[in-house]
């Protein structure tokens, strides 16, 4: 999210922990011994959808991750090391080898192979298919191919097979980072099955994908209830230490944390904001934190008029008083943004938007008045992300600070405000929040702000951005690369297509029920590490 993957409830960011806090993850969840053969319950929001080269936000990657097997997976140092490939290897950084581990079946028997990945990337990039994840296979030579109302090719002429378990992938341009995008979801493989005719996706595929993965579909998506998934004992990686998961779908977070304190709920992911001050007493050693890639900030519809001049982008930042609402609103689980890319990655720095990030109430009256700014500001949110209290608090600062009307608006669920904003529906500033998909600046930069970035929502186009973006992939170093990068950044500091407001950490909780609960950086819960305390 994912997009990449789009945060539907409110991550919380690095290095900041609360009193009393248990950091890392892990732990006791009761006493006595594990059980391998219960089922552990764990909250999401709402997925917008399941179909891998679709699924850009948190909650439907969590889901996935227990359904696939990625190509590679990261280590403490973020580097990338392979699970179901055998080998990711390239002596130019253009043509790109790609062996897979024999062994790996789909769920319904159907054995792995090359066609496999070839098949489900030409899908996730043929345009007419409208894939929110097609923009992860533009470095592919032939992408440019499949796109346009009437495409030239359905295929990419960069993909080709070797042999059953061997491909090829040969890029438009050098690009060294390749080998560590390949843990995203969009690039999982699909099944023969997935497909009703080549290249069209069956209809009923999403309501319960096939993947290759340690855990299978237990009958169907339960849309707004539930997901559920088994133990897929013909799985040949390291097998999950509980029998199943129930992936369930709340759209308040209080409901689920209620849940958990009662031990009617294994997993909560994020801490609901209004708990965070008790919630260390509430829970004891089962609060948790650990470090997290997590990015929160207000998106400008910038194609509408009122907020088309950078100035009253950059008005609205300084009215803002982001140390305020990260203490009042956050407890100190947040730690303010003035960047456009984590600390979670190589090359942030500290304070990238100057001016723009200072809480400067009068100048920013002034700025605003002399640029022209609207009357009124909606913040628009999803009403099942907790984001409420710090939306409110943010408009009574503009009130304050800028003079103006501004009201929050909640959309009921993730899914419905992406729906609004993909189809530039009048929302006003959208809340957006963001979680690596591989750890690179590039994550953060070329898809929510390159002109055809999968997660661009806010209608930014600055071609020299693009053109910064495309010379760091194509970079030999990775320091070359993250020069590149932070000219691109520094781009964005003067147009201010968004206003950066947090970076977060993961701020978790589990029940008496379960032990060994761990996040990784992207705000999932390890399912391999998970355990069902007798």
């Amino acid at each position: 999210m994912r997009v990449r993957r789009i945060a539907a409830w409110t991550a919380l960011p690095l290095a900041v922990t609360l009193g009393l806090v248990a950091c890392g993850s892990g732990g006791d969840g009761g006493s006595g011994g594990t059980n391998p053969d219960a089922a552990v319950r764990i909250e999401i929001a709402e997925p917008q959808h399941l179909v891998p080269t679709n699924t850009t936000e948190t909650s439907g990657s969590q889901v996935l991750a227990a359904l696939f097997s990625p190509l590679v997976n990261y280590d403490e140092a973020k580097q990338a090391y392979e699970v179901a490939a055998e080998s990711v290897t390239s002596e130019d950084n253009v043509t790109w080898t790609i062996r897979l581990k024999d062994g790996y079946t789909f769920h319904n028997g159907e054995q792995v192979t090359a066609d496999n990945y070839i098949d489900a990337w030409n899908y996730g990039a043929y345009a007419p298919n409208g894939q929110g994840s097609s923009y992860f296979f533009e470095k592919i030579a032939g992408y440019e191919d499949l796109q346009g109302e009437t495409p030239a090719a359905q295929t990419m002429s960069g993909l080709q097979k070797v042999d059953d378990l061997t491909f090829t992938v040969t890029l438009s341009q050098p690009y060294s980072g390749f080998r560590t995008m390949l843990g995203y979801n969009a690039f999982y493989p699909l099944p023969e099955a997935a497909f009703s005719e080549p290249g069209v996706l069956d209809e009923s595929y999403e309501q319960a994908p096939i993947g290759q993965g340690p855990f299978k579909m237990k009958g169907t998506w339960q849309h707004d209830s539930r997901v559920e998934v088994e133990r897929y004992d013909a799985f040949p990686g390291e097998q999950p230490k509980v029998a199943g998961v129930e992936f369930r779908i709340y759209q308040q977070p209080a409901a689920a944390y209620a849940d958990v304190l009662s031990d009617n709920l294994d997993v909560i992911k994020a801490i609901p904001t209004e708990n965070l001050s008790t919630a260390p007493t509430d829970l004891g050693d089962r609060f948790k934190t650990s470090p997290a890639s997590s990015f929160q900030f207000l998106s400008f519809p910038t194609y509408q008029e009122e907020f088309s001049n950078p100035d009253v982008r950059k008005a609205i930042s300084m009215a803002i008083d982001r140390e305020e609402i990260t203490k009042a609103i956050f407890k100190d689980s947040q730690t303010p943004a003035r960047s456009f890319v984590s600390p979670a990655v190589a090359g942030y720095r500290e304070n990238t938007i100057g001016a723009a990030g200072t809480f400067d109430p009068a100048q920013a009256k002034t700025l605003y008045q002399s640029a022209g700014g609207p009357d009124r500001i909606e913040i628009s949110y999803n009403g099942d992300g907790g984001h409420k209290d710090w939306v409110d608090a943010t408009c009574n600062q503009l009130k304050a600070n800028l003079g103006v009307d501004c009201v929050g608006s909640a959309e009921p669920k993730f899914a419905d405000l992406l729906t609004k904003v993909k189809a530039e529906e009048p929302v006003g500033l959208f809340r957006m929040g963001w979680v690596m998909d591989y750890p690179s600046m590039e994550n953060y930069l070329g898809p929510l702000y390159s002109s055809t970035g999968s997660a661009n929502f806010y209608g930014y186009r600055n071609p020299e951005f693009d053109k910064l973006v495309a010379e760091g992939s194509a970079a030999a170093t990775d320091a070359e690369a993250i020069e590149k990068y932070q000219q691109a950044e520094d781009l964005l500091a003067e147009d201010m297509p968004v206003i950066p407001l947090r970076f977060g950490q993961n701020i978790f909780g589990h029940s008496n029920q379960v032990a060994n609960v761990e996040m990784d950086l992207f705000n999932r819960v390890d399912l391999l590490k998970i355990e069902a305390v007798q």
